[in-house]
Order: structure tokens, then sequence, then C-alpha cells
């Protein structure tokens, strides 16, 4: 890769900073082995990047992901809310209503409130899957919504300011 190209993409991956940044995380209980991972992985970055004003809130399951955002993001105290929850595929069609509810929630949310709620729900055909997403072999989704969390925080305060 030539070096400008290489400086291209490592400012495309540097995060901005955002003073002040306050983020209300919902996590799912349900496949907490998973959700709780997702959950450390943001907390992590988080951390790492000298943010301390984080909310964690728990509700049951994935329904409920869109019930908790929405009212995080009503009591008007977050930048942005990140909805963390895990679906893993199962004989019957629970997984499709599921899935659905979450992903046009989470939509619905961010068309409607003033700040950016950021996806962070896995959708898996089965537990390795989840496992792999969640710090195992491939990534962790978790740490890359804290990433977009902070993004997108940015970006919304350049567009006001």
């Amino acid at each position: 890769m030539s070096t400008q190209l290489q400086q291209q993409s490592d400012a495309l991956h540097t995060l901005p900073r955002v003073d002040g940044l306050t983020v209300g995380i919902v996590c799912a209980e349900w496949n907490d082995q998973i959700t709780g991972a997702l959950l450390q992985g943001a907390l992590d970055l988080f951390a790492r990047e000298g943010y301390e004003d984080i909310t964690v809130a728990h509700v049951p399951g994935t329904v409920e992901l869109t019930y908790g955002a929405a009212q995080m993001a009503r009591s008007g105290r977050y930048d942005a809310i990140i909805m963390i929850g895990c679906v893993i595929r199962g004989g019957t069609p629970h997984f499709d209503y599921v899935c659905d509810n979450a992903t046009q929630g989470c939509a619905y949310l961010n068309a409607t409130q003033d700040i950016p709620i950021i996806f962070c729900v896995l959708t898996t055909d089965d537990l390795q899957q989840a496992l792999d997403r969640a710090g195992g072999a491939l990534c962790n989704k978790g740490t890359e919504a804290a990433e977009a969390a902070i993004k997108m925080v940015h970006f919304a305060r350049t567009l006001n300011h």
C-alpha cells in the first residue's frame, strides 16, 4: 500500500475526540454469555479512549431493547445509545420476528430521536458464530459499536456547530 493510501486508511480508523461524551448502553440479559462479552468490549474501548460517563441498563431480551433505548434517549442525558443483544437461530420463526423487531425498532429510533442509536445485535445461525463476533476469532462487535457511537456523536456535533 502506498504511503498516501496508508495515511488515508489510518485517518479513517482514528477515533475523534468528543468532549463530555455521555453514552447509554441498553443490554439484553438473554444470551448473556454473548451480550456480556459485547458489553465488555464496548466498555473497554470507552475506558481506553478516556470516556467515563457511560451508563449501562439491562433489559430481559432483544425485543425489549427498543423500549430501553427509547427511554434512555427520551431522558435527554445521553449523546448516543447502544443497543446490545444476541439472537441465535433456532428451529422456529421466532428468530425472524425478534430480529425484525430489533432492527425496525432501532431504525425507527434513529429516524425519530436527535441522537444516534447504535445497533449491536448479533443475529447468528449458531452459538459459535456469536462467540466469534463477541471477542472470539473474528472481532468484538461491542468494541465496534462503541467506536460507531463516538464517530456518530462527532458527526452530529460537526454538523450542528
